[in-house]
Parts: structure tokens; C-alpha cells; sequence
């Protein structure tokens, strides 16, 4: 019996997905770990340049009270944090994101981009600004908070998935809740699809795979956000919760958090 239970473990193994980049945070003792990358030295699991003019700990923290507590192979999740000074390169838009830093081929084939996201009432993100979050430079896929500019009214509620502008799902993104997320991107078919639960619940795909221009060079998707100025509307601190990100091939990975280490 103990040798037929190792297998029916083993084939259960087998069936999730292989972890191709593992950005979970597990590696870094704190924010401050970030900043051994650079473009001369090119290590560590992120590469962290867009952000503001102040000092790591302004825009990302590191704490397990962070991290999706559904998530036990996630050791500590992160808090991205928009201030005023959150502006990069000189542009009008406040950001804060990172890159994955990898040669794997994140970019190739069918592949599962894997994250969850949370806010809280303290330091709410505005529902009357644009924020695009985990996004490629395309802009092929990704979420968007608030109201989206050109749209009616003047707020906007939703936690939204998008592919090329276009909206296929929707919810309204409550305080204290965690969404769970996975990108189904196939790159050689130019399609993508979308995986979500709330909390501690498997993934589900919500949207079946659609069109999309997918296209990526392997160090173009942005986890984190960007945030769109709006005349009218003045800056206020923002906060961002991430944890369980990682991205995998083969079959995707429905419990949080993921594979094991």
C-alpha cells in the first residue's frame, strides 16, 4: 500500500506544471536584496529599475503578513507602494514594478503566468485613476483598476482582465480580498486565457483562451503597477499586495501558491 500511495503521489506530482521562474520572494530576506541587480550584474530572481527617486523600502516591502495566507509554499509576499515621489524616468505616470530576470523560456510555447493581488482599505488605490497592473509592454493582457480613461462617470470599482483594451471579466476589487491569477498565454497559438479564485479556492479558468497579439521577448512583463494621472485628481499614497508569483509550463498548477520548492 505505501508503495502504491508513492506512486499515485508521484503521478500527482507529475501532472502539475514545471516552475520555469520562480519570483515568490522566497529567496530575498528583504527588499533591500533587489538592489544586487543591476544591468552590469544581472542577478537574483527580478530586475528592479522602474521605480521612484527614493529608496527601495518607499516602494516595495517584504513580510509574510503580506503573502496570501493561503499560500504555504509562499514564504512572504510583498506591499508596492505609489507615493509622491513613485515617478520614474521623468514621466507623469507614477509606477513601481518589476521584471522577471531569467533566461528561461517564459516567452515560448504555452505557458502560466501566476500571481495573487490584495488591497486594503489603508492606503486604498484610487477607483478614479487608471491603474495597470501585471502587464506586458504590449499590453496584449493584463488587469486594470478604476475608472479606465475614456470611459463614462467618474469611478470606477472593478478589478478588471483585459487583453489589447478589451474587457472579459470583471469583479469588484474589495478590501482584505485575495485574487488569485493566472495568465493562460500561448504564444505560438496567439491566444490567452484567464485563470482566477478568490481566497484559498483551486483556480478555475473563467475566461477560455481568446485572441491576442502575444508578444514578448522574455523581459517585458511588469509585475507590479502603473498608474495613469488624471487632472482633477490629486496623488494619495497607494498600496499593493502581491505574493505566490511564479510562471510554469506544461499543466497548469490550480492550488495557491503553487508547486513546492
Amino acid at each position: 500500500m505505501k508503495v502504491a500511495a508513492a506512486v499515485l503521489t508521484a503521478l500527482a506530482a507529475s501532472a502539475d506544471g514545471a516552475v520555469l521562474w520562480d519570483g515568490r520572494f522566497n529567496d530575498l530576506s528583504s527588499s533591500q536584496d533587489l538592489l544586487t541587480w543591476s544591468w552590469s550584474n544581472q542577478v537574483g530572481p527580478y530586475q528592479y529599475y522602474i521605480h521612484g527617486s527614493g529608496s527601495v523600502d518607499k516602494y516595495i516591502n517584504l513580510s509574510p503578513s503580506y503573502k496570501n495566507p493561503n499560500d504555504t509554499v509562499s514564504k512572504q509576499g510583498a506591499r508596492f507602494t505609489l507615493d509622491s515621489t513613485a515617478y520614474w524616468n521623468g514621466q507623469n505616470m507614477r509606477r513601481i514594478e518589476l521584471i522577471p530576470q531569467t533566461k528561461a523560456a517564459i516567452n515560448k510555447g504555452k505557458v502560466f503566468y501566476h500571481f495573487s493581488l490584495m488591497r486594503k482599505d489603508t492606503n486604498p488605490p484610487s477607483v478614479n485613476r487608471e491603474h495597470q497592473i501585471c502587464f506586458f509592454e504590449s499590453h496584449f493582457t493584463e488587469l486594470k483598476y478604476g475608472w479606465i480613461s475614456g470611459e463614462a462617470g467618474t469611478s470606477n470599482p472593478n478589478l478588471q482582465w483585459m487583453t489589447s483594451q478589451q474587457s472579459h471579466w470583471k469583479t469588484e476589487w474589495k478590501a482584505g480580498v485575495w485574487h488569485n491569477v493566472a495568465y493562460e498565454i500561448d504564444f505560438s497559438a496567439n491566444t490567452v486565457g484567464f485563470w482566477h479564485s478568490e481566497g484559498g479556492d483551486p483556480l478555475k479558468q473563467v475566461v477560455a483562451p481568446v485572441s491576442a497579439s502575444t508578444s514578448s521577448n522574455g523581459a517585458d512583463w511588469h509585475l507590479g503597477v502603473l498608474e495613469l494621472p488624471r487632472s482633477g485628481y490629486a496623488d494619495a499614497t497607494e498600496d499593493f499586495y502581491f505574493s505566490g508569483v511564479y510562471i510554469e509550463d506544461g499543466t497548469i498548477t490550480t492550488t495557491i501558491g503553487g508547486p513546492g520548492v
